[in-house]
């Protein structure tokens, strides 16, 4: 009997069909995955568009239309995509383009006053500079909102109903209904009740209702929704001149960094957002701005960063090969117990540490210290070794977890042929141990210390970064690093320069991606001990 050929085995069974060719339930369960993605694209869309968003509003539809024609048109050429989309768009929305935006930011005001537009700018203005018109009176007024959405304003006067919007000047309407004086209906207005008044409450705000076409009759403002008075701004934009006028005549020119600016030098609040160059750089080394706190913030960095990965690696190293002896008893039992303070979150941990270093109340001065007063996380060099040993703790698990593998991997021939040579202890460790691990970890030990270059979470949860140098008109604390002075000055600092915070951020970002180059090329000199 004649076997039969493999090759005609194979051609002679059908293909394997895509799910995208039938309608079986991969298909559906695709369609519904789809159609929310779908639907959450539409409404980012919508709502990008509505706000004037251009570029997030392109971005969303070309992902969109990308997604649904990898998702949905049956070819081959399309598979690799169906698994490589996701990651990729998740990397432009949450990499790419916050590189981006920092980049941008860095070299603009962005900050307190400088947060919107020139033309934004103007218009607060005359909405803040206001005082009200010289025996106006007080007015019972309705608010509306038209069919359009808008806002609007209604008064009684003289068995007259009055009804204005922020475009459209007071003027009668013959269809409204009122009971005394308040309005009840109106054709094409709603009436808001209290709840859709408190609601509206922000837009109403900023509302203001001309009261006839002349402007020196000043504008209706309203700030409970029951009743208003005329205002007039004291503050007019010549358009010819580009400046802001007072009413007593002191003219407001355009400084050219984002704010209005007289011969006196008063400035306007707020301003707007301008481009300033590399003034936000030049700001950053400027001994009289941050010259001083950035040098003795970026050296504690150094430090801080050198000395948590130093200290937690040859702890974490010690404890591995003292647990390495395979005659030791209890071996499984002591490691779990050593790796428990990285199996607590780190966010807690640093908060009970906290707690255990207070000065008045913490446990270690307490009960430890028989009620000393030290002051752990109060002076700025004993905040610093606390942090230090609070990064101990939380880092030598993990470097003993990596440096336990790292020992078990190193053949032992390797040590019997070097006691065989004579070698003791301290030069086996040092010729043959700790050269060919840092192979193996010698990559981790440069992502540790990138990590800890930007270790917010410990700084923060522990000391927030004090104490604060009282001297310093930064906020600058004895235990900030560099990214938890970027958060006080696009956070905390009370200017909330976020331009000068963005500068920083590129800086250090530049300073880990150097110092990563740098030791990946030395650590490539390693992989020749293999």
């Amino acid at each position: 009997m004649k076997a039969p050929e493999m090759g005609s085995e194979l051609d002679s069974k059908p293909p394997r069909r895509s799910h995208t060719r039938g309608f079986g339930a991969g298909f559906l369960v695709k369609l519904a995955l789809m159609g929310l993605v779908n639907a959450f694209g539409l409404y980012g869309i919508a709502a990008s568009a509505t706000v004037g968003s251009w570029a997030i509003c392109l971005f969303l539809v070309l992902a969109l239309v990308i997604a649904d024609l990898i998702y949905f048109v049956p070819s081959r050429r399309m598979l690799p995509g169906k698994y490589l989309f996701p990651g990729l768009l998740m990397l432009v929305v949450f990499q790419v383009f916050v590189i981006l935006y920092t980049g941008m930011t860095a070299f603009t005001n962005y900050g307190d006053g400088h947060n919107g537009s020139k033309d934004e700018a103007i218009a607060q203005l005359t909405r803040t500079y206001e005082q009200r018109v010289e025996g106006s009176p007080e007015r019972a007024v309705t608010v509306l909102r038209s069919d359009d959405g808008d806002l609007a304003l209604a008064a009684v006067e003289d068995d007259e109903v009055l009804i204005g919007t922020a475009d459209q000047p007071l003027a009668a309407e013959e269809s409204a209904q009122t009971d005394g004086d308040r309005v009840t209906a109106a054709d094409g207005y709603e009436v808001l009740d209290y709840a859709g008044v408190v609601s509206a409450s922000e837009d109403l705000e900023q509302l203001r209702v001309p009261v006839s076409g002349d402007p020196d009759d000043g504008s209706l403002r309203t700030e409970d929704g029951r009743t208003a008075y005329a205002w007039e701004p004291t503050l007019s934009y010549d358009e010819d001149t580009g400046s802001m006028v007072a009413e007593d005549g002191t003219v407001y020119s355009d400084s050219g960094e984002g704010s209005f600016v007289s011969e006196a030098g008063e400035e306007l609040r707020p301003g707007w957002r301008e481009f300033v160059g590399f003034e936000n750089f030049a700001a950053i080394f400027d001994p009289e701005i941050l010259g001083g706190p950035f040098v003795s913030v970026t050296l504690w960095t150094f430090a801080f960063a050198i000395l948590s990965v130093a200290l937690t690696f040859f702890l974490g190293l010690l404890l591995a090969m003292l647990l390495n002896d395979p005659q030791l008893r209890g071996r499984g039992f002591y490691r779990a117990i050593l790796f428990l303070p990285y199996a607590f979150p780190m966010f807690l941990s640093a908060l009970i540490w906290a707690g255990l270093l207070n000065t008045d109340y913490g446990w270690i001065n307490q009960v430890l210290l028989g009620g000393a007063g030290v002051p752990w996380l109060e002076n700025a060099w004993l905040a610093r070794g606390s942090v230090l040993l609070v990064n101990l703790w939380l880092g030598f698990p993990y470097m003993f977890l990596i440096c336990s593998g790292a020992l078990q991997a190193i053949p032992s021939e390797i040590y019997e042929s070097a006691s065989t040579d004579g070698a003791g202890p301290v030069r086996r460790f040092r010729s043959i141990t700790l050269p060919m691990l840092m192979v193996a970890v010698g990559p981790l030990l440069i992502a540790s210390f990138a990590m800890n270059f930007n270790n917010f979470n410990v700084i923060y949860l522990l000391t927030g970064g004090g104490p604060v140098d009282l001297e310093s008109t930064t906020g600058v604390g004895g235990t900030d690093i560099l990214i938890t002075f970027v958060y006080k000055i696009a956070f905390a600092g009370g200017t909330n320069d976020y331009g000068l915070a963005a500068a920083l951020s590129i800086l250090i970002f530049l300073m880990v991606a150097l110092i990563s180059l740098l030791t990946f090329r030395r650590s490539q000199a390693l992989e020749e001990i293999n």
